[in-house]
């Protein structure tokens, strides 16, 4: 297989070399359709290796939590997109076969072939086999002419076309469906950009959209004749003023052993010079006006930094690594310090590099923020950790994995 994708990427390299300002208009058109058909058989040799890396269980013997983690990090995947590869792959393997040879054979797009499995599981939990594979055709041949959207619509009235008999039936098991669906795709999507705001990406189910709105709307009104927000700041602003009251009702669960809070450090002489930036625990930087305006109600933590930036003064040791010291690592690894990974802080644990029992302190320099999955990981495999001349994690993998064992870091969480 490999020989032969990789005859398909030098022809491919050649395409893309080649001066598509020469081609007459047939050719030109006649080309892109070629190209569009490729990217869909090429699309289902994806999606069937996709499906075999999931079944072996590749993902955790290189360490990482889950295939779809896996596949952002391989292929520059969002963990989203990733899943659901990983859903149609496993749809396609386990029961839609024939949708598979239409992708393959290019007759359909991956969009498509999405709608067409949804639909096609729906049918099958109405009516028979025989049904289904009606539905498929159709489905296809459909295909041919209607775009995804289009195509999800009509599906919701295949049976009317294949099996009458059992239409209304089946429009409940499609509302149902379409239900389980919306749970399934619900994500939120949090990026951080290089000037220190935030990215909100996000497709809510039904009940979450209907409790949002409920809680925005109302904020989210123009305050008078001279407000001159936009309707998306004033959504912003409205979504700012819930997190202050979530996070005044005392009631959110504990982050670490910390009650939930916003922590800003900077330094006492800075804080009352109106000179000093700060940084959240996150890694953000504020600017002087906002850290006074977040002392009035947020902790102000004064931290002696080296001049690598590693945390010197962290207060008294104890055995679990809790208060400013937890504090403290997480202004330093950021979140899971394990390659790839990125778990936020508030998901994580402490873990002694140098175990407790084995005598080990309870000190920064002997400890690393790892989550759940990654710590049971390092306690149970043949990865090692340590920390380097700069302070910062790296992580040594078995010699199974990479014969060098070359020291690995943790590129995902922002440093400042």
């Amino acid at each position: 297989m490999l020989k032969e994708l990789a005859q398909a990427d030098d022809a491919v390299a050649a395409c893309a070399d080649a001066a598509a300002w020469a081609l007459p208009e047939h050719e030109l058109i006649g080309a892109l359709d070629a190209a569009h058909r490729l990217q869909q058989r090429l699309a289902a040799v994806a999606l069937t290796l996709i499906r075999e890396i999931d079944g072996r269980g590749t993902a955790r013997t290189h360490g990482a939590s889950n295939t779809a983690v896996w596949l952002r990090e391989r292929l520059r995947l969002t963990v989203p997109a990733a899943r659901r590869l990983i859903d149609l792959a496993t749809a396609l393997d386990t029961g839609n076969p024939g949708i598979r040879q239409a992708l393959a054979d290019g007759h359909i797009t991956l969009d498509q072939a999405r709608v067409i499995a949804d639909t096609v599981d729906t049918v099958n939990r109405s009516a028979d086999a025989e049904t289904a594979d009606k539905a498929l055709g159709v489905l296809v041949a459909w295909a041919s002419q209607f775009d995804p959207t289009h195509l999800r619509t009509l599906g919701t009235r295949i049976l009317d076309h294949v099996a009458p008999d059992i239409a209304d039936a089946a429009t409940h098991a499609a509302l149902d469906a379409e239900a389980r669906r919306a749970t399934r795709d619900r994500h939120l999507t949090l990026s951080e950009q290089t000037d220190g705001r935030l990215r909100l990406t996000a497709t809510l189910d039904a009940e979450t959209a209907g409790l949002f709105r409920a809680a925005i709307d109302p904020l989210t009104a123009p305050s008078g004749p001279d407000d001159t927000r936009s309707p998306g700041q004033r959504r912003h602003d409205g979504l700012a003023e819930v997190c202050r009251l979530a996070l005044r009702t005392g009631e959110l669960p504990d982050s670490g052993g910390d009650s939930a809070q916003i922590v800003v450090t900077t330094t006492y002489d800075a804080l009352t010079a109106k000179l000093g930036a700060g940084t959240l625990d996150t890694g953000l930087q504020l600017t002087p006006d906002t850290v006074r305006r977040l002392a009035c109600d947020a902790t102000i933590l004064p931290t002696v930094l080296g001049g690598t930036g590693q945390v010197l003064d962290v207060g008294r040791q104890r055995r679990l690594i809790t208060g400013p010291l937890r504090r403290a690592l997480v202004l330093r690894d950021r979140g899971c310090a394990f390659p790839g990974c990125d778990r936020p802080p508030r998901w994580c644990q402490a873990h002694h590099i140098h175990h407790w029992a084995d005598g080990g302190t309870t000190s920064l320099a002997n400890a690393v923020l790892l989550c759940g999955h990654h710590h049971r990981h390092l306690h149970h495999n043949d990865w090692t950790v340590h920390l380097a001349g700069d302070g910062r994690p790296e992580f040594v993998p078995p010699a199974w994995l990479d014969p060098e064992q070359l020291p690995r870091r943790n590129h995902y969480h922002r440093r400042t």
